[in-house]
């Protein structure tokens, strides 16, 4: 990637995980998401682009900034399973609910997952920090420090 192709990734990857957050929350609100993001944190669109080998991002920003980056990465989709298994998980349903097609979740569910949902808007907000930190880093190497 160029020095360019590199911080508009860094970019997008902002912009997807603010996405993710507008998800959950209109998720959280009782409407239906047809796409949640995935919950393994190299299926996520910004997973499959920091993991790619190709992009040479731990060379590019350096193990350190990688590391940081990496480890809020990583927690935010630790958390976001406990969300994900209450909103999006497919549930077994009673043969009652199955009859009279109901398929809400039920409201003490949707109060934990508004509890882990605030938990996860600290994390979000560390790794944009680790996403910042990553695009200042990048944005001051020359352009032959990319591929």
């Amino acid at each position: 990637m160029t020095k360019d192709e590199t911080l508009v990734a860094i970019k997008k990857a902002k912009e997807a995980h603010e996405i993710q957050m507008q998800k959950i929350e209109t998720a959280i609100n009782g409407k239906e998401i047809t796409n949640p993001t995935a919950v393994e944190k190299t299926k996520c669109e910004f997973g499959k682009w920091l993991y790619d080998p190709q992009n040479h991002m731990q060379e590019i920003i350096g193990s350190q900034f990688y590391t940081n980056l990496d480890f809020e990465h990583e927690k935010w989709h630790r958390e976001y399973s406990k969300i994900y298994n209450i909103l999006f998980k497919e549930k077994k349903k009673g043969f009652f609910s199955k009859m009279l097609g109901k398929n809400s979740i039920d409201p003490l569910e949707i109060d934990k997952a508004k509890l882990y949902y605030a938990e996860l808007q600290e994390t979000t907000s560390q790794l944009l920090k680790a996403l910042a930190s990553a695009e200042r880093r990048a944005s001051a190497l020359q352009e032959t420090k990319f591929y």
